[in-house]
């Protein structure tokens, strides 16, 4: 029987920043540092996992899931995941890292998963583990980290911001359900090719008769027209000011006009996200 350490990346600021603290707090501890990849990451985020194996000294280890994206799509009757029927989540991210260390419990281990929840995040709660020598925890909010925290720690490491929190909120698959509508405008702009493949996944499902599109109550083939284009940013914009407008003057802090995505939400759109991929 032996004691095993791991932590999960999911290509975002908050598991990143954790990988650093416990690097940096805990240097005697082995920890192995895994990376679920669904093959439908953003090219930012191996960019940015390259740069943290830099600072870590030593490599992340990929989990593929054994089944792809389209595998799983053909088993669900090609209706598309969504905020009710998560189903990439499950089969893309959690089962790989169930299947990795199913071995490890078997053989007796006591294996500790450490999750990147903050300490500004009590409405969260981590991976339910169902094995006794499956221990979770949860190191930002044993130690008070919030997200201001979480962005201290990537900057004094020189690790960083991936390059996709220019223009997106989030980590995981490029084409999350969970993106407000600016961002798979975006997305179209960033990355075209990516936006025409999830186009193409929607028209599949919604000829197979998925009650979802990736976007809420919006086809993209609606959402890229131009003069809707104009809209959703004329929206976003006004969204963004009216924020700005509205938050409490600090004397100490200049205003910060560069407000992150994840503070705006419509409403009606965005608003949450699947805890294994976005932190």
């Amino acid at each position: 029987m032996a004691e095993r350490h791991v932590l999960g990346l999911s290509g975002g600021r908050d598991s990143a920043a954790l990988a650093v603290f416990m690097r940096q707090h805990y240097p005697e501890m082995h920890i192995d540092y895994f990376f679920t990849d669904t093959g439908k990451e953003l090219p930012e985020v191996y960019e940015f996992l390259g740069r943290l194996e830099g600072f870590l000294g030593k490599p992340i280890l990929r989990l593929n899931p054994r089944r792809d994206f389209d595998f799983w799509l053909r088993q669900y009757g090609n209706f598309l995941p969504s905020a009710q029927v998560r189903w990439c989540t499950r089969q893309l991210k959690l089962l790989p890292f169930e299947q990795w260390v199913k071995p490890m419990l078997a053989a007796g281990d006591i294996v500790t998963s450490y999750i990147a929840i903050r300490a500004d995040e009590d409405y969260r709660e981590g991976y339910s583990s169902k094995q006794a020598n499956l221990v979770i925890k949860i190191p930002f909010r044993e130690h008070g980290v919030d997200k201001a925290g979480v962005m201290d720690i990537l900057e004094a490491s020189g690790v960083g911001l991936p390059k996709y929190y220019d223009w997106r909120s989030r980590s995981g698959c490029t084409f999350c359900f969970f993106q407000q509508k600016i961002e798979w405008v975006r997305l179209s702009r960033e990355h075209p090719d990516a936006f025409e493949e999830a186009k193409a996944y929607e028209k599949t499902a919604l000829e197979h008769g998925s009650p979802f599109t990736w976007s809420q109550g919006e086809p993209l083939s609606d959402l890229e027209k131009p003069e809707r284009v104009a809209q959703i940013e004329k929206d976003f914009d006004e969204r963004r000011k009216r924020e700005i407008r509205l938050r409490p003057i600090n004397p100490l802090r200049p205003v910060n006009l560069n407000i992150d995505l994840d503070e705006l939400f419509s409403g009606d759109e965005g608003g949450g996200a699947c805890l294994v991929c976005h932190k």
